[in-house]
């Protein structure tokens, strides 16, 4: 695991730095990878590569190409790859980010068709949160489409990132093999890195807090399944309330374009529209909603 000089820490701060590099050390194991960044033209044209074929796109058109990534590298932005041996198997890109105070901004990270499955992409995460909290950094964020449960599971349950943005059609027409013809609205996270609750998920450190709002139990739908599988929306003012997403919609996408396009436009109806109404999503749950509940008075 890369790593780079660093002020010298005591107390609760080393003690931070020290679980989140053995977090990282360990997910890098389970997976079966080492992650490193990446310098020299070969590495970087290889990640690039490796970009193109996630996203599906022409080989010299990689959504980011080795060029782009030699410069940030050679800045001291995040770009590494996570190896078997010498194979490149998942890659991770990010720059700082100075919007409120000092972030991470996470901007692209994917693992090979083949490799899936071996929580490469969750090493690359951890190590992501290594690499920040050495340079004294406390946040990462990133985008992600809201309508992919997976990766709602993984950023908000997984990880513990927070749901603070709906953007809509944030990068306007995409031309990859993933996103093209579609609406790349996203919802924008923040991954607060020493936060009790991260720590305790990652670091298997016992929070003291109390637990998390978040039962389920009570919720009204806002947004719901209909009998014929689109979108079926629900007005409701209850304090909490369940937004469900399709549990595969890159699936929808492939054989009903039109649905794909209903459960777009109805999320993002649901989802700002609560979030303008004072909500803040929590989490997503197991039956593949999200639980919106009312922000704490300030």
């Amino acid at each position: 695991m890369a790593t780079s000089p660093s002020a010298p820490l005591t107390g609760a701060a080393s003690d931070a730095r020290y679980r989140a590099a053995a977090a990282a050390a360990a997910a890098q194991a389970r997976a079966g990878v080492d992650v490193r960044e990446l310098t020299g033209l070969p590495a970087l044209r290889s990640a690039a590569r490796l970009f193109a074929d996630v996203w599906n796109t022409v080989p010299d058109r990689p959504p980011l190409n080795s060029d782009l990534m030699r410069a940030l590298a050679h800045a001291g932005n995040y770009v590494v790859g996570a190896f078997e041996g010498e194979e490149l198997l998942g890659a991770s890109v990010g720059f700082l980010g100075l919007r409120d105070r000092p972030t991470l901004h996470s901007h692209i990270s994917g693992v090979r068709a083949g490799a899936q499955g071996r929580s490469i992409g969750f090493a690359l995460k951890l190590h992501q949160r290594d690499w920040a909290v050495r340079r004294g950094i406390e946040s990462v964020t990133w985008t992600f489409d809201p309508l992919v449960r997976r990766n709602a599971h993984f950023n908000l349950v997984k990880l513990g990132a927070r749901a603070t943005e709906y953007l809509t059609d944030f990068y306007g027409d995409m031309t990859d093999g993933i996103n093209a013809g579609q609406h790349s609205d996203r919802l924008h996270l923040t991954w607060p890195l020493l936060a009790p609750h991260v720590v305790e998920r990652l670091d298997g450190v016992p929070s003291r807090r109390p637990a998390e709002p978040g039962a389920a139990a009570g919720a009204e739908p806002r947004l719901a399944q209909g009998a014929d599988g689109g979108p079926e929306s629900h007005p409701t003012g209850a304090e909490a309330q369940l937004v469900w997403i399709p549990p595969d919609i890159e699936a929808v996408r492939r054989e009903d374009p039109a649905r794909a396009t209903a459960w777009r436009l109805a999320l993002r109806t649901a989802l700002t529209g609560a979030l303008a109404e004072g909500y803040a999503i929590r989490t997503c749950t197991r039956s593949g909603h999200y639980l919106l509940t009312r922000r704490n008075p300030s």
